[in-house]
Order: C-alpha cells, then sequence, then structure tokens
C-alpha cells in the first residue's frame, strides 16, 4: 500500500455511502493522530483499537450521521505521495472560509488548521474536511 491515509480516507467515505455505522482500518500512529483531530472537530463518533480477524491490529471508526447524513460531506487528500504539499502557517488554506477544517502535519504534532495558526507553525497538509 502505497498511500495508508488515502486509504483509510477512502475507506471512510465509502461506508458513509453505504450508511455504516463503523468501519476498520489497518492500525498505525499517523492514522490515529489524524483520528484525533477528526474526533475533536467532532466529524466522527471515535474510534477505538481493535485485533482483526487475520491478528493484526485494526482500528474501528465509528462514524457519525446528522438525520440519516453523514456529517463529513467532503473529505480530499491534499498531499499525495508522488506530490508532497508544505505550506507555511501563513499560506494554510481555509476549508469553505472557516467551516471547514485542513489537518496539518507539523513539527509540533498533528493538528487542525486553526490549531497551527494559533501556535504559529506550518507543515504538511494532509487532508482537507467539510
Amino acid at each position: 500500500m502505497n498511500d495508508p491515509i488515502g486509504d483509510m480516507l477512502t475507506r471512510i467515505r465509502n461506508a458513509q455511502m453505504r450508511g455504516k455505522s463503523t468501519v476498520l482500518t489497518p492500525s498505525s500512529k499517523l492514522r490515529a493522530w489524524v483520528l484525533d483531530v477528526l474526533a475533536d472537530e467532532g466529524y466522527i463518533r471515535g474510534y477505538e483499537k481493535t485485533s482483526s480477524t487475520d491478528g493484526h491490529d485494526a482500528i474501528e471508526i465509528s462514524l457519525k450521521y446528522f438525520d440519516g447524513v453523514p456529517v463529513i460531506k467532503e473529505l480530499k487528500r491534499i498531499s499525495k505521495p508522488g506530490r508532497r504539499v508544505y505550506l507555511g502557517v501563513k499560506d494554510i488554506p481555509q476549508v469553505r472560509q472557516g467551516l471547514g477544517v485542513s489537518i496539518v502535519s507539523t513539527p509540533q504534532g498533528v493538528m487542525s488548521d486553526a490549531n497551527a495558526r494559533a501556535k504559529n507553525v506550518g507543515g504538511e497538509v494532509i487532508c482537507t474536511v467539510f
């Protein structure tokens, strides 16, 4: 697998299109950090680490819906393995005039765009969520 974060985002997107309440993805620290930001911003209910049927560690993500409609309208990967996108703190984009969130990997950890601006750090823009 070349892009584990892209794979996780696609699994979330596909599960929400099917109306699933949970989705499984392989476990990694970076995936957990991205899910922490999604949970803090209120886009997912939460997640917990489990063991999948083949014995490998997995993460079970609890998806969030409002009146039967997924809370996440758009989930887009920005920085890809073929083209990394690094931005300074002044260049981090606002998603839909601040209604959405950019998830940024900074030297101080993975955080939302608002937290990155507050701490005055830039980094790699992983994805945007609306």
